[in-house]
C-alpha cells in the first residue's frame, strides 16, 4: 500500500471508529439498565458483579443461540471471521496467533489498532462507572467505553477493520438466513426479525449471555485456584514468585492484580478493574503508527470520546486480569511484546534500563515513553514499585526473581490437572 492510500485508509478507519462509537454510546444507558434487570431475573447477579464460581445450570435459550452467533463466520463481511476467530476458545478466548493487531474487513486485509484481549472472566467486570475520586472503573474494551458486554459485542460486528458489516440491519439479515434462525426467533419472539433495531440488540444480548453463563469463559480451575482451595501445593519457584508478586517493594503486582480471596471468599479476579498508564513502547507493527501524529490515548481517544478533555487520563488503559496470561501470544494494548518473560522484564527495567526498551534519536537520546505525546508523558506511573527507580539503579527484581514470578503467572492458566 502506498503512503497516500495508507493514510486515506487510516483516515477512513478513524472516521468509522468515531461513527461506531457514537452509535453505541447512545445505547449504553439503556443497555446498562437492561443488563441489570435481566441479570437479576435469571439469577446471574453473581456473574455480573464478580462471583468466584461459575454457573452450574445449562445455558438459557438466549445464551445457547449466543454460542452459535459467537462461532458463526457468516456474520462477517468476509464470510470467514467469527467472534471466535480473534477470541479462540482453545486459547482462553484470546487470539491464537502472534500478530500485534488482527486482520479483518471485507477482504481480511485491514489491520486493526489494538490487540484483542482475552474474554475469559469478563463476567467479573463491573458496569462502566466512576469511583469516588471521579476516575473510571469497569466497562468493556481496553478503554472501558462499552458499558456492558452487550454493548461491547456490537462493536466488532460493525467496525470496518473487524467483521465489517455496514449496519446492524445487515447483521440481522444474516442471522435471519442462518440455520439457527428459528432458534433465535424462539428465544426472542416470532416477530423479532420484523424489527431490525430490536433484533440487533437481541443479537448483542445473546452474545453477552453466552459469555456470562458458559463456564468455558470462567472455569476457576487453574492451579492457583486449586491451591487457594487447598487441593494442590505450589512449587518452591511458584511460591517465591507469588511472594514477589505480592511484595509492595518488589513486584508489587498485587496492588493492581489482587491475588487473595476477597471478603466473601470468592476467588480473585487478578484485576482492580481500573486504568493505568504504563508507558508501553510504540509498536511499529501497527500500520496506524506509521503516522507520527497518530497516538492511541486509551481513555481519552480516539475510540472513547466522553473523557477526551480529561488529559490526565490520556494514555491509560484497562488493567487486565492476569488469569491465563501465560497463554497469551501478545502483551499490552498494542501487542508490543510476544513473550511473557520479556513483558515482565520490561516492567521491571523500564526505568532503570530504558535504553533496552525504547529507541534513540539521532543524538543518542533515549525516546522514553515514545508512544505518548510529550504533553502526556507525565501521566505514566513512575511512583509505584517497580517503577519508582532511575537509570543506574538496580531493578526491583533480578533475572532469577523474574523467572520465579513468571513461573507463578503460569499457575493462573485454566484447566490445570495435577500430574499423578
Amino acid at each position: 500500500m502506498n503512503i497516500f492510500n495508507r493514510k486515506k485508509s487510516e483516515t477512513a478507519h478513524k472516521s468509522m471508529r468515531i461513527r461506531n462509537h457514537t452509535a453505541i454510546f447512545f445505547r449504553n444507558a439503556l443497555l446498562r439498565l437492561h443488563y441489570i434487570i435481566l441479570c437479576t431475573l435469571i439469577g446471574l447477579l453473581s456473574a455480573c458483579g464478580g462471583s468466584g464460581s461459575a454457573p452450574s445450570h445449562s445455558l438459557s435459550p438466549a445464551a445457547a443461540v449466543g454460542e452459535k452467533l459467537f462461532n458463526d463466520i457468516n456474520l462477517s463481511a468476509s464470510g470467514a471471521q467469527a467472534c471466535a476467530t480473534c477470541h479462540n476458545p482453545n486459547n482462553a478466548h484470546a487470539q491464537a496467533n502472534d500478530l500485534a493487531v488482527q486482520l479483518g474487513g471485507q477482504n481480511l486485509d485491514q489491520l486493526g489498532f489494538r490487540a484483542p484481549p482475552s474474554l475469559n472472566y469478563d463476567n467479573l467486570i463491573p458496569l462502566a462507572s466512576f469511583d469516588a475520586t471521579g476516575n473510571p472503573v469497569g466497562g468493556f474494551d481496553r478503554d472501558g467505553r462499552a458499558a456492558t458486554l452487550a454493548a461491547q459485542a456490537q462493536g466488532p460486528l460493525l467496525t470496518s477493520f473487524e467483521m465489517g458489516n455496514s449496519s446492524g440491519a445487515e447483521v440481522v439479515g444474516k442471522v435471519k438466513q442462518a440455520a439457527y434462525a428459528a432458534e433465535f426467533s424462539s428465544a426472542f419472539g416470532a416477530g423479532i426479525f420484523d424489527n431490525p433495531v430490536q433484533a440487533f440488540d437481541r443479537i448483542a444480548y445473546a452474545l453477552q449471555q453466552y459469555q456470562l453463563e458458559s463456564a468455558a469463559f470462567h472455569p476457576y480451575n487453574s492451579k492457583y485456584d486449586q491451591f487457594l482451595n487447598g487441593e494442590v501445593t505450589l512449587t518452591s519457584a511458584e511460591a517465591n514468585g507469588l511472594a514477589l508478586f505480592n511484595d509492595p517493594a518488589k513486584g508489587n503486582c498485587a496492588s493492581c492484580h489482587a491475588s487473595a480471596k476477597v471478603v466473601d471468599a470468592s476467588l480473585p479476579a487478578f484485576t482492580n478493574f481500573k486504568f493505568v498508564n504504563l508507558g508501553i513502547p510504540r509498536n511499529s507493527g501497527i500500520p496506524a503508527n506509521a503516522d507520527s501524529s497518530y497516538f492511541d490515548l486509551g481513555l481519552c481517544g480516539p475510540d472513547r470520546l466522553d473523557l477526551a478533555n480529561r488529559t490526565n487520563l490520556c494514555g491509560a488503559f484497562k488493567v487486565p486480569t492476569l488469569r491465563n496470561v501465560a497463554t497469551r501470544n501478545v502483551f499490552f494494548h498494542n501487542g508490543s511484546f510476544n513473550d511473557l518473560t520479556a513483558a515482565v522484564t520490561f516492567l521491571v527495567q523500564r526505568d532503570t534500563n530504558p535504553a533496552s526498551w525504547y529507541p534513540q534519536d539521532s543524538n543518542g537520546q533515549v525516546q522514553k515513553f515514545n508512544d505518548l505525546p510529550a504533553a502526556y508523558q507525565a501521566n505514566v506511573d513512575t511512583q509505584d514499585a517497580p517503577f519508582n527507580r532511575n537509570p543506574g539503579m538496580a531493578p526491583a527484581l533480578s533475572a532469577s526473581e523474574i523467572s520465579d514470578l513468571v513461573q507463578f503467572l503460569g499457575t493462573l492458566t485454566d484447566n490445570y490437572t495435577a500430574q499423578p
